[in-house]
C-alpha cells in the first residue's frame, strides 16, 4: 500500500514540477522579447551607439 501511495504522489509532484517548468519557460521568453524589442527601440534612438562596446585598437609595433 505505502508503494503505491508513494508512486501516486510522485507521479503528482513530477506533473506539478512540469508544469512549473513550462510556466517559467514561457514567462522567460516573454521578458526576453519586451528586453529584444526594448534594445531595438533604444539602438533605433541612439544610432546603434548604445549597448556596444568600444572599438578595441591593437598597436602595430
Amino acid at each position: 500500500m505505502g508503494g503505491v501511495i508513494s508512486s501516486i504522489v510522485n507521479a503528482i509532484t513530477t506533473c506539478f514540477m512540469a508544469i512549473v517548468n513550462g510556466i517559467v519557460t514561457v514567462c522567460k521568453a516573454i521578458i526576453n522579447g519586451i528586453v529584444a524589442v526594448v534594445m531595438a527601440i533604444v539602438s533605433c534612438l541612439t544610432c546603434g551607439k548604445a549597448g556596444r562596446r568600444g572599438k578595441t585598437h591593437t598597436s602595430a609595433v
